[in-house]
Formats: structure tokens, C-alpha cells, sequence
């Protein structure tokens, strides 16, 4: 092998912590009959108008909703390297990421990282004493800027605000 030939850098990390998965809330039973509701107007609506494919579609998400408000998510570790973010064991690189912002929701504090690829957001949630080491790590390679909301961003958070226990 030739001694011009580049070595491979070796991946060290830099910062980790172990979080919850995704962000959880438990919801009151108020919550879930005002969600159930709202849906069969709509379903309703749309039964009329396109047939049955819309309605299954509504119940199908109601469904994916309550089982992601029920069940507790569980702690996985995150990692930052100087290859990229890991996270659960699987690595996204630096290349594929353009910058990266802090959020809240719910209880948790997030780190969103806008990606090149779909849904193109990673939203990590945070170790709340480890933010500003984080912060100082991720501004070596990312720019911290938040992105402005997306249209689906202000829907699904106008219709959040008319659920009951989301202010």
C-alpha cells in the first residue's frame, strides 16, 4: 500500500446521554373524546364526499396516536462523534445535516436538527445539563439557526392549540 494513502480518521466521541425516545405526554380522558369527535366530523364529511378510503385512513391515525400517547417510550442513548449524531446505534453524518436549533415540547427539551433527507428534521430529546456543551460541540460543524415553521408545522399546531390540556 502506498504511504501517500490517506488514513481513515478514527471516530471518537465527544458527548453522550441517555434520553427518552420521542417526547411523551399522558393525556386526560377529555382529551381523547373531544380527538374522537373532531374525527367522526370529519370522517363524517369525508365519507360523503370520497367514500370509505378516507374514513379507515382517520381511524387508522387516531389509532397511531393514542398507542404514541399511551405507551411510555423507551431511553435510548445518544451520541455525538466526530463523524456524526448517533442515535439507538445508527449514525447520521455531518454531510447530511445543515443546522440544528433548541425547542421544547411538552415536558422535554429538544435538539432539532434540520436534515437533506425526508421528513428532514431529526428531533432528539435532551439531557437538559448537558445543552450547553452540546451546544458549543454541534457549532464546530453545524450552524445554529432555527428554520421557520413549515405550513404543516402551523396546522398541526393551530389544531393543537384546540385540543383540550394543550393550551
Amino acid at each position: 500500500m502506498p504511504e501517500s494513502a490517506t488514513k481513515m480518521e478514527q471516530e471518537k466521541e465527544l458527548l453522550s446521554w441517555s434520553a427518552p425516545a420521542r417526547p411523551f405526554k399522558k393525556r386526560s380522558k377529555e382529551f381523547y373524546i373531544t380527538l374522537i369527535a373532531m374525527a367522526a366530523v370529519v370522517s363524517l364529511i369525508l365519507f360523503l364526499v370520497e367514500g370509505w378510503m378516507p374514513v379507515i385512513l382517520i381511524i387508522s391515525l387516531i389509532f397511531l396516536f393514542y398507542i404514541m400517547n399511551t405507551v411510555e417510550p423507551e431511553t435510548i442513548e445518544y451520541k455525538v462523534t466526530n463523524k456524526g449524531i448517533r442515535v439507538a446505534g445508527r449514525t447520521t453524518t455531518w454531510d447530511l445535516m445543515k443546522r440544528f436549533w433548541f425547542s421544547r415540547r411538552f415536558d422535554s427539551d429538544m435538539l432539532i436538527i434540520e436534515t437533506v433527507y425526508l421528513p428532514g428534521r431529526m428531533e432528539l430529546v435532551l439531557d437538559q445539563s448537558k445543552k450547553d456543551e452540546l451546544k458549543k460541540t454541534l457549532s464546530k460543524y453545524l450552524v445554529e439557526e432555527e428554520a421557520p415553521p413549515s405550513f404543516l408545522d402551523r396546522s398541526a399546531n393551530w389544531f393543537a392549540k384546540r385540543l383540550p390540556g394543550n393550551g
